[in-house]
């Protein structure tokens, strides 16, 4: 690991020569010196930002997996998940095809009852459990679109978008770009035939995610804002779920703004989002089954805003947010979110000089989602800069001792 700097550098430098593209050009397009694209290609310069690292990549025009090598290499037990990922991959490929499934397919209502095992996953962040799921779940709720009319069928597609939004969410954690591709393009298909007013607005929020690939900052943040626009009229009438999707599209624009550089903007994103999280808070309703799987709520914005000033390189004021968010809303968010809140607080740390403390929200990142984190291009260049840091300080106080010993004498 601790080559995969020079690595990213190297494939960053071929990347540019096979575009005949100078240093001075590429530094140019990235708002950076040419020295600074010289230590990249190097390795001396961490792409500590995802919003820097799809830029780069956007101006090389490849995949940024491209250039950090990911999915990573590992053990094979460990690279199991991709022979799942192919099965869901050969089933997104045949979406129009007779579904081979045998026997009856299940009712609606009982499927929907197996995606809370998904929803349970998705929280552990268990992406690699979620994938091994996934196969089958695809074909029963296909099968059941198919044998099925009226409400039952469109219910039916609505289980296969959600399904589509977990493995979009799985492949995006584990590295695998034509099933994030793939799973965008089929959850937008079966949300316009599912019937839920909600699920196409659930499909864009999945492709601007897909936006910040290609640092299409303007394109997300329109996208955003046209999903916004199809659910705002269940938002006026306080519908829980419109609530949750209504805030999560304006986080997702939040991201989207704060690495295009409209500071103002990201920061009016928000405070849109915590008015939603708000609401929810007052909601005094029934219970209501969060099947579009957001996990929308006020700590998450709470952790978004820390993210968002982060990806602003505002890290003190990052840090003195996280020091007022209550214990409690963080402790209430899933394994997931919080794997993706302690690996922000690390970085901020590092990026404020507190090694020590880096490594300890590191860790704690690593405890909460294992998966999450290891598979984390950010996280794993936070490490990396820790490991660095350390050797060059460890270096230098042995010169010292061995200046004081007159060894070189």
């Amino acid at each position: 690991m601790v080559d995969e700097a020079e690595e990213i550098g190297r494939r960053a430098r071929r990347a540019r020569l096979r575009l005949g593209m100078t240093q001075a050009d590429l530094a140019a397009a990235l708002g950076k010196t040419q020295g600074w694209v010289s230590k990249m290609e190097r390795g001396h310069i961490e792409l500590d930002r995802v919003g820097l690292l799809n830029l780069l990549a956007s101006e090389l025009h490849v995949h940024p997996n491209d250039l950090i090598g990911r999915p990573y290499n590992s053990s094979p037990a460990e690279n199991q998940w991709q022979v799942s990922a192919a099965s869901i991959m050969r089933e997104l490929r045949r979406y129009d095809l007779v579904p081979l499934f045998n026997g009856t397919p299940r009712p609606a209502r009982q499927l929907w009852q197996e995606t809370t095992r998904l929803h349970r996953l998705r929280d552990a962040a268990a992406n690699v459990a979620i994938m091994e799921v996934l196969p089958d779940l695809f074909r029963e709720a296909r099968a059941l679109a198919e044998v099925s009319t009226g409400h039952e069928r469109e219910e039916a597609f609505a289980i296969y978008a959600v399904c589509c939004k977990f493995a979009h969410t799985a492949a995006h954690t584990l590295g695998h770009p034509e099933l994030i591709a793939m799973s965008c393009e089929r959850a937008a298909w079966a949300a316009l035939q599912s019937g839920d007013p909600l699920m196409p607005a659930v499909s864009d929020w999945m492709r601007v995610w897909d936006m910040w690939a290609t640092a299409d900052w303007g394109d997300a943040i329109a996208l955003s804002d046209k999903a916004i626009n199809g659910v705002q009229q269940e938002y006026d009438q306080g519908a829980p779920l419109a609530i949750r999707v209504w805030g999560s599209l304006h986080l997702r624009a939040a991201v989207s703004a704060a690495r295009g550089g409209r500071r103002e903007e990201a920061r009016d994103r928000i405070r849109h989002a915590k008015a939603a999280a708000d609401r929810l808070v007052e909601y005094a309703g029934p219970p209501v089954y969060d099947r579009h799987s957001t996990t929308f709520s006020p700590g998450n914005v709470l952790i978004h805003a820390i993210s968002v000033t982060l990806e602003m390189r505002e890290q003190r004021k990052a840090l003195g947010i996280s020091r007022r968010v209550p214990k409690s809303l963080v402790d209430s968010l899933p394994n997931s979110r919080q794997g993706h809140h302690h690996m922000d607080l690390a970085r901020a740390w590092l990026w404020d000089g507190n090694r020590e403390m880096a490594l300890r929200e590191l860790e704690k990142a690593e405890r909460f989602a294992p998966q999450l984190v290891r598979n984390h291009p950010i996280a794993r260049s936070t490490l990396r800069s820790i490991v660095y840091a350390e050797r060059a300080t460890t270096r230098e106080r042995l010169r010292r001792m061995s200046d004081r010993f007159h060894l070189d004498g």
